[in-house]
Order: C-alpha cells, then structure tokens, then sequence
C-alpha cells in the first residue's frame, strides 16, 4: 500500500471527508482492520483565501508547494490537494514536491464517461466556475461545461465562503443551489459536478432529480485505489 499525502485544510471541513472516505474505500476493499497510510499538511485557510482574493496565486502556489515538499519528507508517494479551486497551482505544486499529484479533474471526469455524461453543470468558487484551469480540462476530455448565470454564480460563491466553508449548513441555500441547478437543467446539464469540496456537505442526491458528482468523494476514492495499485 502506498502512503497518501493529503494537502488538506482548504477547508478542514472537507478535509475531513477526505480523511474518512480514503479510509472506508481501504477497508470495504481489503477488509479487516485495514485502513489507509496517510500523512497529513493542513494549511491555514484564511492565508490561502487572501491570496486568492487578491489574485496572488504564485503566493498561494508557494504555500501548497511547501507542504507538498514536507510530505514528501514525511514519506508520502503521491499528492492530493483536497479542494477543487486551488488545483489552479497544482503544476507547480507537482514540480516543486516531484511527486505525482492525483488531479481532481482527471478522476471526475472519468466517472462522469463512466456514467455516459456529455454535458455538465459546475459548481463552485467564482475562481473555478469563471476560470478555464478547471473547465478547460474538462472540455478537452469532450464535455461541455455549463455555469450559472452571473447573479446566481456570485451567490453560490458567497454560501461556499460564508457559510460551507464555515461549518454553516442552511436551508434556504440548500433551496438556492437546487433552483440554480433547475436552470442549468434547462440548458440542457444531464448532471452536476460538485466542483467545491463543501458543497457535498450541502446537497445530497435525493434534493434534484439530476445526478450529483461529488468531487471530494471521486477525488478521495480515487486516492484509495491509486494507494493500493488498482
């Protein structure tokens, strides 16, 4: 088996999630007391958040390449950055830690060719819905991406900061995200990414008649399986 090194902290609450489903996917696969060899670096969200803000990715890229590079010390053979927006660094964040680096893109979409999916609906930061780092990639692979509307992208952006990221589960955005999703739906989605870790702490499968591509699940039972050389 080999040893997972998770960037996490990005928020830890997703980080979480990480954490518990790399360890049930090792145990549901080889049984027993088994669980998964992980070394751990969590950041300082509020330092990666300023950065990103700001716009001062190679600052942000910095900071992820550090810890990538004290995992490697640590012992860990391969990376996972545990949040969707910040794979926008993970080139530098590969070259620096000269570790392979499990992208979040490649292991969604090949669940989502698994599924027989063409055209998607994208949720997440403004940084991803608004940028090509993570949308280009995908429609390379031969998916079209849709995004909200500009109203509606800004107000899924402020419940991921405001209130996901923060442990604070509503409602009423709950409401919010299956309206924007219904939209989408319209244009023609067949199915949604999750493309921000916290939102699977959102919405659950039975909220929309649509299915739901949790990125932080894919992502995490993909690092099972590469640890253990499927």
């Amino acid at each position: 088996m080999k040893i997972i090194g998770l960037i996490g902290g990005m928020s830890w609450e997703s980080t979480v999630t990480y954490y518990q489903v790399i360890n049930e996917e090792v145990k549901r696969r080889l049984g027993g007391l088994h669980s998964a060899k992980i070394v751990l670096y969590s950041v300082e969200f509020d330092e990666i958040e300023r950065y990103q803000a700001s716009g001062e990715w190679d600052k942000a890229a910095g900071v992820l390449a550090q810890a990538g590079c004290a995992l490697r010390r640590a012992g860990a053979q391969g990376l996972v950055i545990c949040t969707n927006t910040m794979h926008k660094v993970a080139p530098e964040v590969r070259s620096a830690a000269g570790l392979p680096l499990l992208h979040i893109v490649d292991a969604t979409a090949q669940r989502l060719h698994e599924a027989g999916v063409r055209c998607v609906a994208l949720l997440g930061t403004r940084y991803t819905m608004q940028q090509d780092f993570y949308k280009e990639p995908l429609r390379q692979k031969g998916f079209d991406v849709l995004v909200p509307q500009p109203g509606d992208m800004e107000e899924v952006n402020r419940v991921i900061f405001e209130e996901l990221c923060r442990g604070d589960i509503r409602e009423s955005s709950r409401r919010t995200f299956v309206r924007v999703l219904e939209e989408m739906r319209g244009r023609g989605a067949q199915a949604a990414i999750l493309g921000c870790t916290e939102i699977g702490l959102l919405l659950r499968g039975g909220d929309i008649d649509m299915p739901l591509f949790d990125t932080a699940v894919i992502h995490a039972e993909s690092a099972a399986r590469w640890a253990l050389e499927e």
